[in-house]
């Protein structure tokens, strides 16, 4: 018979911290996810100078835990998986039908585009590549993108605008020599966004729980994909509310693949798959 260690995260301690983690910040974690929520917290433990789990919880837990041990253990709760060009029927759409009807209406005001869940700013870097190119042959106008996660480490990451070559291999070669610059070492090579797109494109934190997000009103376009299956029924409705108080009328919101927000009581109806207008 093995013998369990008594270090281990205990299933007490896991449903304290699962039950905080979900109530503040909407990230689900049942059972299964103990062994996960073991190994991710190690470091924070060795951080902080305790030698186990239950220490570490009541510690977080408690009041006198500052703000950055939370978001310490909350960046490496999170799940950061995002890629350049993801599920590209929604960059179609914008190219084929948002961007020219943004630019029949001969606004003076700039195209605003929020990234609701940016992670580490693919998703926002292909929005600025694609009004890029939609520009090119059809007049300049202004953009701005702004990228929010709930997770700092990945927003530096993103800010930074550097990837390793497999990352951005799915890139079209046209689009990776205009908006790419590649690094000097070649024993890892890296590329950098081209700093004419990092100065449209800003990020900073927000967490989609708060009742209230500190972000511009009236954005032309929000993109909110992959995030809200972490979320309930009652949650998910709940931030979509949020976030069309900061889409304009007539607006576009795009979910993941697998999110459906069909029967909620929100004010957008949906035009495709997953694609969605605020009425």
């Amino acid at each position: 018979m093995i013998e369990k260690n008594t270090n281990d995260l205990s299933d007490i301690d896991f449903s304290k911290l699962s039950s905080f983690i979900y109530s503040n910040y909407g990230i689900k974690l049942p059972i299964t996810k103990k062994t996960m929520l073991q190994s991710r917290l190690l470091p924070r433990l060795k951080a902080n100078g305790m030698n186990s789990y239950s220490d570490y919880c009541q510690f977080v837990l408690s009041k006198k835990c500052g703000e950055a041990e939370i978001t310490n253990m909350i960046d490496l709760v999170s799940t950061n998986k995002t890629d350049f060009y993801r599920e590209a029927a929604h960059f179609d759409f914008m190219k084929d039908e948002v961007l020219p009807e943004y630019l029949a209406e001969n606004s003076n005001k700039p195209l605003t585009v929020w990234s609701s869940a940016s992670s580490s700013g693919e998703e926002a870097y292909t929005i600025a590549m694609v009004i890029s190119e939609f520009m090119e042959g059809k007049g300049k106008f202004d953009y701005s993108i702004l990228g929010t996660d709930i997770s700092s480490r990945i927003l530096e990451k993103a800010t930074a605008g550097i990837y390793t070559m497999d990352r951005v291999d799915v890139i079209p070669l046209a689009q990776k020599k205009k908006y790419l610059l590649r690094g000097k070492d070649t024993e890892n090579p890296m590329v950098r966004i081209l700093p004419e797109l990092r100065a449209k494109t800003k990020f900073h934190r927000l967490n989609l729980m708060d009742n209230s997000y500190n972000v511009p009103k009236e954005f032309d376009i929000i993109f909110c994909r992959n995030v809200l299956i972490y979320f309930d029924r009652e949650t998910q409705e709940k931030v979509i509310n949020k976030l069309c108080l900061h889409l304009k009328k007539g607006g576009y919101l795009f979910l993941g693949h697998s999110e459906s927000i069909s029967g909620y009581d929100v004010p957008v109806v949906q035009i495709k798959p997953t694609m969605f207008q605020k009425i």
